[in-house]
């Protein structure tokens, strides 16, 4: 009779099989995530992915990052997260989009002649978070310390140490900056 995982996460000896670029230590990625090009995507140390999470294209995540469930990311120009990140369940990010426009036709599966794709890096700075069911476009910068609320459509930079709500995003207030000096006291780091 087959053995059974003991883990939802796979195992260091699996994570090795993946064939990620590159992957730290204590990293756990659920066995129901779908990484659609691993050998673009590099892991940092302390990282989480939950399930259902999707990884598409060039993907770096640092170091004590949470990705939640249900989390997408499209990385065709990249997608870039510094330490202490996350996103929480059911957000998107886009590295790029189509031309909805009607002028081009849409979609991976039309020839690249027919389509109009633009898009950018997407950078979130060390402790940057999204809220859950958000949307951020091609790129966008989330500077360091921005984070938003539930249900937020992000198409600009976020500001650092700020909390942004709605759609499209806007500044609700600044965020205080204590983390830092938690982040200090980690005998981890």
């Amino acid at each position: 009779m087959p053995s059974t995982p003991q883990t939802s996460f796979y195992s260091e000896t699996e994570l090795a099989t993946l064939g990620l670029k590159a992957y730290g230590q204590e990293v756990l990625i659920s066995r129901k995530a779908s990484l659609l090009s691993p050998s673009q995507i590099s892991v940092g140390d302390h990282v989480r992915i939950d399930d259902f999470a999707l990884l598409s294209g060039e993907i770096r995540l640092g170091s004590y990052v949470h990705l939640s469930a249900f989390v997408a990311l499209y990385g065709t120009n990249g997608i870039h997260l510094e330490d202490y990140c996350g996103i929480s369940a059911h957000s998107t990010v886009y590295s790029v989009t189509d031309d909805f426009s009607g002028k081009s036709l849409i979609g991976p599966m039309v020839p690249s002649a027919l389509r109009n794709v633009s898009g950018g890096l997407v950078h979130f700075q060390s402790h940057t978070q999204l809220g859950a069911h958000n949307v951020v476009m091609p790129g966008v910068t989330l500077h360091e310390g921005a984070v938003t609320g539930a249900l937020c459509f992000v198409n600009s930079d976020l500001p650092a140490w700020t909390i942004s709500v709605g759609i499209p995003n806007r500044v609700l207030k600044k965020r205080q900056q204590t983390v830092l000096s938690l982040v200090k006291r980690d005998p981890q780091s």
